[in-house]
């Protein structure tokens, strides 16, 4: 996979990335990162919250070498996530941590992973304070080369035919703001998305499978997906993205928003 956006910072962020989200263990850590770097996936996701950094760190001393790789061949992304009484040097010393634990001495992307503040009420007026204090943090530690890129998650991005946001596409666009989607196959507690009988048809027009046609979907926007499985099957299939949806069938995916659109996460809107 050679699909890739260049971030307003000049470097170049691969579009499809492997989620490690509820991904836990030494063990099943290394062998998804096995099948993901096997399959071509060079963008690496995670989070401190996530609680498998250390163990992506011990997987990757192992695998890159395996797959012929360096550290610049791979692209990393980790999340703080603010939290009270935490200032800047605290939030520093958590991401230099973060580091260490991924065994390397800089991250290619890193974000600031919810706007509301951990220990604080979504309207409490102090989750403006502590969440400047981390983005402060990630300003000084990428002047300190640690951090090559900074941005947010979780800001507005859920991201899919039922939650389609053209209008938020076309802002990040103009302010060149690399868009990557949330929520890519809807929610994890339901197949709805993936069962909807506009996508389905499509997917069999295709002879792929929904996961793939709503992955494809939106990667041919330019978009970022981060897609998480388990299984090599699963995490092969959601790499094999090399076709192309015909506009017509875009359109047709574009227009769900309207026939049955809603959400499938929360809303972070509400977070003052």
């Amino acid at each position: 996979m050679d699909l890739t956006f260049k971030l307003n910072t000049g470097f170049d962020i691969p579009l499809v990335g492997f989620g490690t989200y509820q991904i836990h263990g030494q063990q099943l850590i290394y062998d998804v990162l096995d099948y993901a770097l096997g399959a071509g996936y060079r963008h690496i996701d995670t989070a401190i919250v996530y609680r498998n950094e250390e163990f992506i760190g011990q997987a990757l001393k192992t695998l890159l070498p395996k797959y012929n790789l360096k550290r610049e061949d791979i692209f990393i992304t980790s999340k703080f996530m603010s939290q009270k009484n935490k200032e800047q040097k605290e939030v520093e010393e958590a991401i230099r941590e973060s580091l260490a634990k991924l065994q390397t001495s800089y991250l290619d992307l890193y974000l600031i992973h919810w706007p509301g503040v951990s220990g604080l009420q979504v309207t409490d007026k102090e989750n403006e304070k502590y969440r400047k204090a981390g983005w402060n943090a990630l300003c000084q530690l990428k002047s300190d080369g640690l951090l090559r890129s900074i941005g947010v998650s979780n800001y507005m991005v859920e991201w899919h035919p039922y939650y389609y946001q053209p209008e938020l596409l076309e802002f990040c666009r103009e302010k060149s703001i690399f868009l990557q989607a949330y929520s890519s196959l809807g929610s994890s507690n339901t197949s709805e998305l993936r069962s909807d009988e506009t996508v389905v048809a499509l997917a069999k027009r295709l002879n792929k499978s929904s996961a793939q046609v709503l992955l494809r979907w939106a990667v041919q926007q330019n978009i970022g997906i981060l897609p998480k499985a388990r299984s090599r099957a699963h995490v092969e299939e959601n790499a094999a993205l090399d076709f192309e949806i015909p506009e017509k069938d875009m359109l047709l995916l574009n227009n769900l928003r309207e026939t049955v659109g809603h959400k499938f996460a929360w809303d972070p809107a509400r977070v003052v």
